[in-house]
């Protein structure tokens, strides 16, 4: 059986160095970050027998910042390639994806916008698809990042969202491609797809007011069986102040730098191919 290991992290505002509206994003910033997401995924490998084969993350500004993470950091001794976009979101962030080309061919990708109802393109992050070939066969992963909580209209925003992954989820299944994986943040609860089975020992991925919620995860997976983790390592926590137990560490809390990597955890899916 074909086990493939995907990572999907929301890396909270991976800006190129001086890019932070408000912050000091100095370059020593700058890279504590990127080391930090390597050591991240190295320590992955340790948990779950390899290092991931594919990594998903939201919340990336530019290419920029992915080649100095994977080229300027330990994970230049392994083989990670980049698929990456710029998307229309008012803030800048896009999803992006890394696979190891010893692994993977990329066989296509491209950006997916989401649409208004007024047909107009919406300032949002895309949905990213990339269709990779492994030596046993085809796998599309799309990767999400839907819109906020924020605003009047944000609840039609993420059902706009959903709507437009499962739509491509179909294309994809009508092209005769029948292994689908989409991962992502849904800035929503997010129940995990037909076929992945939670094995959490963390109670959320992010944390509010004392209160865990799982927001990150796995709604979509055709073709294949998941075990779905949430991967909590003890440099990615740090105290809940005022209230119990632990905490993901962010970077910034407003203007002021706490140091962290993100205010999420990542969730691990092992994938094993029917």
């Amino acid at each position: 059986m074909v086990l493939i290991i995907l990572m999907f992290w929301n890396v909270e505002n991976f800006f190129a160095v001086g890019n932070m509206d408000g912050k000091r994003w100095s370059s020593h910033r700058f890279y504590a970050k990127c080391n930090g997401i390597s050591k991240t995924i190295l320590l992955a490998g340790d948990r779950y027998g390899d290092v991931p084969d594919i990594v998903a993350l939201a919340e990336v500004e530019n290419r920029e910042v992915l080649n100095r993470l994977i080229y300027s950091t330990s994970l230049r001794k392994l083989d990670y390639r980049i698929v990456h976009y710029d998307s229309p979101d008012h803030r800048g962030i896009d999803c992006a994806l890394l696979y190891r080309k010893s692994k993977f061919t990329l066989l296509s990708s491209k950006p997916c916008h989401l649409y208004n109802p007024d047909s107009t393109v919406m300032a949002t992050r895309d949905i990213l698809l990339a269709v990779l070939a492994s030596a046993d066969d085809t796998l599309a992963v799309l990767v999400n990042h839907h819109p906020s909580k924020l605003g009047a209209d944000s609840n039609q925003r993420r059902e706009i969202a959903m709507n437009r992954l499962l739509e491509l989820r179909d294309s994809l299944k009508s092209e005769g491609i029948s292994r689908i994986v989409a991962v992502g943040d849904f800035n929503d609860r997010v129940e995990p797809a037909n076929g992945v089975q939670p094995a959490y020992h963390a109670k959320g991925t992010i944390k509010f007011n004392g209160e865990w919620e799982k927001i990150d995860g796995c709604p979509v997976l055709e073709g294949m069986d998941a075990v779905e983790d949430i991967f909590d390592p003890p440099h990615l926590s740090t105290k809940d102040a005022g209230y119990s137990g632990q905490k993901p560490l962010r970077t910034f809390s407003g203007p002021r730098y706490l140091g962290g990597i993100s205010d999420h955890y990542p969730i691990i899916l092992d994938l094993k191919m029917r």
